[in-house]
């Protein structure tokens, strides 16, 4: 029986979530599986990948095949490079301790490129909320001179029918009270 690394699609319609499992190569995609290694959310920016790596690397030393977009992913969180480290150390090439610090300090670089993505995301996203802001504010300010004319024109209508209700007496009581003064 030969068994695949790969991908089995849950989720809803237009957003995919993928479990990654070890399967027999002749069960459908997302019919039986021998045993569940993660997760994978591409939703998310960056995509969220949950692997259990240990578990992953035994099933690559026994042989499991990935696929090309399973595999693509296990050397994104390095169950690649484990299984190389872990073949070395069975060739005599390594040892332990040095296979270890290898596979924590690629671990660590790969870290801080992936917490300087989200930062590069989020200064982007500030960016663009700011532009934004910025864009909003112009065609307010725009609108609100665009509306000033008007705005005159009324206050002068205004103080226009004032002056002239002051220049005529409302009443006859009050004309003739202003020709007695």
């Amino acid at each position: 029986m030969s068994v695949k690394i790969r991908l089995q699609r849950h989720g809803k319609k237009g957003k995919p979530f993928y479990w990654i499992v070890a399967a027999d190569a002749r069960a459908k995609r997302d019919g039986k599986y021998l045993e569940k290694l993660g997760t994978y959310n591409p939703n998310v920016n960056p995509a969220e990948i949950n692997l259990d790596i240990d578990v992953t690397v035994a099933w690559l030393q026994n042989g499991a095949q990935p696929t090309d977009t399973a595999k693509n992913i296990l050397s994104y969180k390095g169950a690649m490079l484990k299984n190389h480290l872990v073949g070395g150390i069975r060739k005599g090439a390594l040892t332990q301790e040095q296979a270890d610090a290898k596979f924590a300090a690629w671990l660590e670089e790969k870290a801080a490129k992936i917490s300087d993505k989200e930062a590069g995301l989020s200064k982007a996203q500030s960016e663009a909320k700011a532009a934004a802001l910025a864009a909003e504010k112009a065609v307010n300010e725009a609108r609100i001179e665009a509306a000033k004319p008007v705005v005159e024109e009324v206050v002068v209508e205004e103080a226009v029918a004032e002056a002239e209700a002051e220049a005529a007496p409302e009443t006859i009581d009050e004309a003739a009270e202003k020709a007695a003064e």
